[in-house]
C-alpha cells in the first residue's frame, strides 16, 4: 500500500470539504435573503395591492394554522391539514372582509395522479378563490376524482386561514370536521 498516495488523497478531500464548508456558511445569508424574497413575491400574487407583509403571532385554537402575515389589505396565513397521506400545507391570501384572494400549496405527500395533483390543477384550486370560510367538498368544492380526502384537507385549510380573519372561533365548529 502506498501510504503517500493515500495521505495525499485523504487531505485533499478534507481540504475540499473545508472549502465547501466555508462557502456554504458564507452563501447562507443570502439563500436566506432570496427565500424571504421569493415568500414575499408570493404572498403579493395570493393577497393582490399587497406591498409588505409582517408575520405576526398566531395564539388561537386553530391547529390548522401554522403562521399568519399581515399586510394592509388582509391576510396570507400558511395553514396545514392531515390529507390522505400526510399534511397539506398551503398559503391561503385572505382579504380583510374574509374573502379568499389566493391559494398555493406549499407542501404535500400524497399519493401520485390522485391527490398530489392538489399542488398543480387549476380548475380544483379556483374554486376556492372568492370563498369566505364555508366551502364544503360536495357542495361549493368539486372534488378531485379519487382524492376526497386531499380535497376535504385543502378545503379545511383553506376555511381556517378565512375563519382566522373573519374572527370564526374554532369552537363555532367553523373549521372542525368529523373523522374522513
Amino acid at each position: 500500500m502506498n501510504w503517500k498516495l493515500i495521505s495525499r488523497a485523504a487531505l485533499t478531500i478534507v481540504a475540499a470539504a473545508v472549502v465547501l464548508f466555508g462557502v456554504s456558511t458564507a452563501l447562507a445569508p443570502v439563500a436566506a435573503g432570496n427565500a424571504q424574497a421569493n415568500r414575499e413575491e408570493l404572498m403579493t400574487l395570493l393577497l393582490p395591492g399587497s406591498t409588505s407583509f409582517e408575520e405576526e403571532e398566531y395564539t388561537g385554537e386553530d391547529t390548522c394554522i401554522k403562521a399568519v402575515y399581515k399586510a394592509d389589505n388582509g391576510y396570507v396565513v400558511c395553514t396545514a391539514a392531515a390529507g390522505y397521506v400526510g399534511d397539506v400545507v398551503l398559503l391561503v391570501g385572505v382579504d380583510n372582509d374574509g374573502i379568499v384572494t389566493g391559494v398555493t400549496v406549499q407542501e404535500l405527500s400524497e399519493t401520485f395522479g390522485l391527490g398530489a395533483r392538489a399542488r398543480s390543477d387549476g380548475d380544483f384550486l379556483v374554486q376556492f378563490l372568492g370563498t369566505s370560510g364555508e366551502a364544503a367538498v360536495g357542495e361549493d368544492i368539486d372534488a378531485l376524482t379519487g382524492a376526497t380526502v386531499t380535497s376535504k384537507a385543502v378545503t379545511k385549510a383553506v376555511n381556517a386561514a378565512a375563519a382566522f380573519v373573519t374572527g370564526a372561533d374554532v369552537s363555532s365548529s367553523a373549521t372542525e370536521w368529523g373523522d374522513w
